[in-house]
């Protein structure tokens, strides 16, 4: 009688099992919201991509609405957005650089060519602050608030769409 029962059983288990991981493939991964929205920023100290004698912390996003992208030189998608964070920079949108898991001299050479929208780039050559931040995968933006609450986590590329759609509402929103 056992035996007839896990005939039975073996395919029905088999069946639900397929179904649950064909819905998980189903799920956008980049959808997923941030562990840290509405939190304060980590906490850091680095210093700047530019002076590796100027250090910042994380009170350097407190008093103005701003934007922290963390992005390498090593990153095709990085290259890809740099027309948008430009715009948005010209636009009076304060911009916040992490060259995350880097060299200086490749993320230098990397503004050099594609231009500089950042008022400061915070230089994590060992992703700590990626890590501290939940970065998966570069480029990832962060709205930051005045009082340097995380308000927005972008994941991916910054396009024209997502300026216009997500990004520019979300910085008139927390202004």
């Amino acid at each position: 009688m056992s035996r007839r029962l896990w005939l039975l059983l073996l395919p029905l288990g088999f069946l639900l099992v397929a179904l649950f991981l064909y819905q998980r493939l189903q799920h956008d991964p980049s959808a997923r919201d941030s562990a840290l929205m509405a939190r304060e920023f980590p906490t850091f100290e680095a210093t700047t991509l530019h002076d590796e004698g100027s250090l910042v912390d994380q009170t350097l996003l407190h008093g103005e609405v701003s934007l922290v992208n963390v992005w390498g030189e090593w990153c095709p998608a990085c290259k890809q957005e740099m027309p948008q964070l430009l715009a948005l920079a010209d636009q009076g949108i304060r911009m916040v650089g992490v060259n995350y898991r880097d060299t200086r001299e490749k993320g230098v050479h990397f503004l050099n060519e594609f231009g500089d929208p950042f008022e400061v780039n915070i230089f994590d050559p060992d992703g700590r602050l990626g890590f501290d931040l939940g970065v998966y995968g570069a480029p990832e933006t962060f709205l930051v608030d005045a009082d340097g609450i995380i308000r927005y986590h972008h994941k991916g590329d910054i396009s024209p769409q997502d300026v216009a759609e997500r990004i520019l509402p979300e910085v008139a929103k927390w202004r």
